[in-house]
């Protein structure tokens, strides 16, 4: 059943695990990060990210600027664009005139920034006049675009302000101009305005930034050699060591799209432009192209995700290697990258309504993403290990220097508005609706308005506890359907009190109830939070003889502050139990610890000896993995051996 995420401005939060998330990225993040962008954090990784527009915008203005007075990557637009995103999605909560006038000033600074032809981009504004659009491979104009884009989409979708969607459309315009006539063997090296130009297409009605959208995904392959053949006829380089070029599945374009059936290259970039894949399949109907990804998602999900829902294993191009390849200590796992994994299950999702996306997208949110912003929302995570012993594992440190601890800024800082904008519109991914359905994919206490006239309250503390409870707001005929997790072998469900068969009810993991419902009508949904094990294909080498420890959506580790500063020595009983402690509001925002019988082995003097050492039974007390980190240095391991 084809069905379409809820606006951001349908779901207002009420109390609880993600509300409190929502609360702090308005009234902590965001701020945090704007002073970041405008330089005004002492201390910090350098951004310059508002600086360059204002350089754009007086070049825009015919005053001279000098190259060398841009700082910071060619991609840096994007993270202006992404704090943007956030920051008008978060006005969908709360109103803010002092936050609508910072972003109504950014806005005036991209309008006096852009050339009357549509063009904008400060990089090449002011770095690099004259070679705009020659440079597909590295230069990340399109990628900056998309971003921009997904933002003016956002500002208009949560106060009506038209003023950046008009900016982004006449840059869309130009796009379009360029790469259907001047260019059309064009596209980006990073994928993003594909899955842009389809918000852009919504928010405005107009076909041409679908018909664009569907030009990049099918141009992509055709010509596996374009970014070889660019290279040689530009003659300048970004990096002048980079060859990405000549790595064909780095950027997915070894094949036209609908021929890839391994997720493949720079996990960002295969998740944006899956993303992109999945919303036209499902707009269009196309059977090769909705094939095409169901086969990537099978390869991404099924044989190269970890369990926390990071994907992208090796920091050699922050890339996907082989089949269950899945290394703890030296794993990558992007935030961004499970950031676009749950894009991408939202728009499998949208095209049919399983639970094994949703469960993905709440794998990837619950863990990985979470794990990626320190609890006061001021460090960030670039890679998310499942393993990290500090001063030992890891690689070399110029591609791992965030570990143990978060930095407060990155030079590379995709991530952190990333996390910002996604948090800030959690409640799009919670519902969707379609044919008369209302669809609960995650749970978030509040209340959602439904585009049937009819509203919902949502009442729970999960993942505290599994207790789930939906209050119908006003009279309702038609069907609502819960998500009924694969992790949960247990559920019950209950209207008005009453026990529902659930077995009569579901399908594809979704629990349909069809009725006339009443004001004051009740849902109750009770899932099974009991601690488990989890145990790895024996083709994952790394996790063979190990069990990680799962309690709802929530992975588990074991880190070095509560275990005697030593978790390398532990491993579970194999016949051990595990125990959900009693709720600690105080510790670590507030989690549910687990304790764990196991053992501890004795440490030896030698570094190699023909006795087998001692062991003596232990305690082990694990936390959920997005709260580690957050503590000082300390040892952490996801995947703990099992005897």
């Amino acid at each position: 059943m084809k069905n379409y995420g809820l606006p951001v401005t349908a779901v207002k939060e009420g109390e609880g695990f993600w509300p409190q998330r929502q609360k702090l990225i308005r009234d902590t993040v965001l701020p945090y990060q704007f002073s970041i962008l405008n330089d005004q954090l002492e201390g910090v990784e350098k951004s310059h990210a508002i600086e360059n527009l204002r350089l754009a915008a007086k070049a825009g203005s015919g005053q001279p600027v000098a190259p060398e007075e841009y700082y910071g990557m060619v991609f840096q637009d994007s993270d202006v664009a992404k704090w943007l995103e956030a920051a008008a999605f978060s006005l969908a909560q709360n109103r803010n005139p002092a936050l609508e006038e910072e972003i109504d000033r950014v806005v005036g600074l991209l309008s006096r920034a852009q050339f009357p032809d549509g063009y904008l981009n400060s990089y090449f504004t002011v770095k690099q006049p004259g070679r705009r659009w020659t440079n597909l491979q590295e230069a990340h104009e399109l990628y900056c675009a998309g971003h921009l884009i997904e933002a003016a989409c956002a500002y208009y979708e949560t106060t009506g302000k038209d003023d950046f969607l008009h900016i982004m459309r006449k840059n869309a315009d130009h796009i379009y101009a360029h790469f259907m006539r001047e260019n059309p063997r064009g596209f980006s090296g990073h994928p993003e305005v594909e899955l842009a130009l389809m918000k852009l297409f919504r928010a405005t009605g107009d076909s041409r930034y679908q018909e664009l959208a569907q030009h990049f995904v099918d141009v992509r392959g055709q010509d596996p050699h374009y970014f070889e053949e660019e290279r040689k006829k530009r003659g300048w380089y970004l990096w002048q060591e980079n060859d990405d070029a000549l790595d064909k599945d780095y950027t997915q374009s070894a094949k036209p799209v609908r021929e890839q059936k391994d997720a493949v290259g720079h996990s960002v970039r295969a998740m944006y432009l899956y993303t992109a894949m999945a919303d036209l399949a499902g707009e269009t109907g196309e059977a090769s192209l909705k094939n095409a990804c169901s086969q990537l998602w099978e390869s991404t999900v099924q044989r190269r995700m970890y369990v926390t829902g990071g994907i992208g294993s090796t920091t050699i191009g922050e890339a996907f290697t082989v089949d269950y390849d899945l290394p703890n200590d030296t794993v990558y796992a992007e935030t961004c990258a499970s950031i676009g994994l749950i894009f991408f299950a939202r728009k499998m999702l949208e095209m049919e309504p399983k639970v094994e996306y949703a469960d993905t997208m709440e794998r990837a949110l619950y863990n990985t993403v979470l794990a990626g912003m320190a609890l006061d929302g001021q460090r960030f995570f670039y890679v998310n290990p499942l393993e990290c012993a500090p001063g030992i594992s890891g690689v070399a440190v110029t591609h791992r220097h965030d570990l143990p601890q978060r930095p407060q800024w990155y030079a590379c800082a995709c991530c952190p508005p990333n996390v910002a904008r996604l948090l800030a519109s959690l409640g799009s991914y919670a519902y969707s609706a379609g044919e008369n359905t209302l669809f609960v994919h995650l749970y978030m206490d509040g209340r959602v308005e439904t585009p049937f006239g009819w509203a919902l309250n949502c009442e729970t503390d999960y993942p505290v506890s599994g207790h789930v409870t939906y209050t119908f707001c006003g009279a309702a005929q038609g069907t609502i359907a819960l998500r009924l997790p694969g992790w949960s072998p247990k559920a019950v469900l209950k209207r008005n009190g009453e026990a529902v068969n659930i077995g009569s009810v579901q399908r594809d993991g979704y629990a349909y109830l069809t009725g006339s419902f009443q004001e004051g009508d009740k849902l109750e949904l009770v899932l099974d939070m009991m601690p488990r094990k989890v145990y790895a294909s024996s083709k994952v080498p790394a996790d063979t003889g190990r069990a990680a420890v799962q309690r709802g959506p929530l992975v588990y580790c074991a880190e070095g502050i509560d275990n005697e500063g030593d978790v390398f020595s532990l491993s579970f009983r194999r016949e051990g139990g595990l125990e959900a402690q009693a709720f600690q509001p105080e510790l670590l925002g507030g989690i549910v610890p687990i304790t764990a019988r196991g053992w501890r082995t004795e440490a030896t003097n030698s570094l190699y000896s023909d006795t087998r050492p001692g062991r003596e039974p232990v305690e082990i007390r694990l936390i959920p993995y997005y709260a580690w980190a957050n503590r000082g240095l300390s040892q952490m391991r996801v995947w703990l051996p099992e005897n």
